[in-house]
């Protein structure tokens, strides 16, 4: 029969202590932790909202054709910077040309008939104030006639005749006066410039203008040109993509958030970002311009369909605009797509959820398309100026 060990009690009393120990110190960690994580939340954490589903967006501005032509010349390639106003395409504009001409002809034309509508008129009323002089005549001679038929001086065949002459004058005078009112409906209360024909001929010539203006394509906006897609050579019809001009100084950041993190969310709270392309040495300063009125799935070209016997309940995310400052931008430019880590700062609630007012001015614009009409209008005024010379001339005589 063996004896128990008196040295085995003894080694396991200082283990369990130890351990016991350890454990302690354990869930003494543990339990600062959670302390420190709930100072943090509560002082600092629960005031953020973050997310890294974020990309950069921007306006791509297409370049289409206007009119119908064949690529001659082509000034700008994928990566260039263009200015608005740039040249960046030229289509050959012989047809545009030819058109432009024809319209010419055709406005000249129109004020030359115009001039004889008035040429008409002023000798109408001359026709008219001879035959006024003949029926006096003819009426005078028929009065005359009816005096001497009854002393037996003239026949009565004479007074007949007589009698025809006067209704001729009448009825010739009155078929004039029609004729004249006629010609006077047609130019009645209106100038050469201003009437019907010539404004229909003058609407024409600047159809034929802004077509033959046309045939250069101007850049509509600063920017980058991404996406060219034309070739020299190419027969272009309206509408046909041809390149996009995309201004990197005016993107901005769409931040896809949880539906839980929007509760307290406002426009106007300030927001930090980092992009994957810089790294954390930049930073990014900016704030939320708006936030979304729909998920992106219920704007999706198929949306979801839950009424399903097999339904599971999915985090929606909801697109938030963030804003960035333009003079960052042009420091560290960034480009359309890129990922972005962002962090809204929760603490100013003075703000809406949703926009309150309407757009008080464009939210992108340009003007680079209004001067192709200033010099279509000195082409008119030109066209009719030598063209209704002689009336002018005539009128100022008398």
């Amino acid at each position: 029969m063996s004896t128990p060990n008196p040295t085995a009690g003894q080694a396991a009393a200082p283990t369990n202590g130890k351990r016991k120990f350890l454990l302690r110190l354990v869930l003494l960690i543990v339990v600062l932790a959670a302390i420190a994580f709930g100072i943090w939340y509560y002082t600092i954490g629960r005031w953020y909202e973050g997310t890294d589903d974020a990309y950069v967006n921007g306006n791509v501005v297409q370049i289409t054709p206007q009119v119908v032509g064949t690529v001659v010349k082509i000034n700008a390639d994928d990566g260039n910077l263009v200015h608005k106003g740039d040249v960046l395409v030229e289509i050959d504009g012989s047809d545009a040309r030819i058109a432009l001409q024809q319209s010419e002809a055709q406005l000249a034309r129109a004020v030359r008939q115009v001039r004889g509508l008035y040429s008409n008129v002023e000798s109408g009323q001359a026709v008219v104030a001879a035959q006024k002089v003949s029926l006096d005549r003819a009426r005078a001679d028929y009065a005359r006639r009816q005096g001497l038929v009854a002393t037996g001086a003239i026949s009565a065949e004479e007074l007949a005749h007589a009698r025809d002459a006067l209704a001729a004058a009448e009825s010739q005078l009155a078929s004039t006066q029609q004729q004249l009112s006629t010609t006077k409906a047609l130019v009645d209360e209106t100038v050469i410039a201003k009437h019907p024909d010539v404004l229909a001929a003058a609407a024409a010539l600047r159809t034929a203008y802004l077509n033959d203006a046309r045939a250069k394509i101007y850049a509509p906006v600063d920017g980058y040109v991404a996406k060219r897609s034309v070739q020299v050579g190419q027969r272009l019809q309206p509408g046909t993509p041809l390149m996009a001009v995309v201004p990197l100084h005016q993107v901005w950041i769409d931040a896809n958030f949880k539906e839980t993190q929007l509760a307290q969310m406002r426009i106007g709270q300030l927001v930090t970002l980092k992009s994957d392309l810089y790294g954390s040495k930049v930073e990014f300063k900016g704030k939320v311009q708006s936030l979304g009125v729909g998920t992106g799935s219920a704007f999706s070209l198929l949306p979801a369909q839950n009424a399903t016997g097999n339904w599971i309940k999915i985090v929606q995310r909801v697109p938030v605009r963030i804003e960035l400052d333009p003079k960052e931008l042009d420091k560290n430019p960034l480009r359309i797509g890129l990922s972005m880590a962002v962090e809204v700062n929760l603490h100013d609630q003075s703000g809406p959820a949703l926009a309150q007012q309407s757009p008080k001015e464009p939210v992108f614009t340009t003007d680079i398309y209004q001067g192709q009409m200033q010099g279509a209008q000195a082409d008119i005024d030109r066209i009719i100026h030598d063209n209704a010379a002689r009336l002018s001339e005539t009128v100022s005589q008398k």
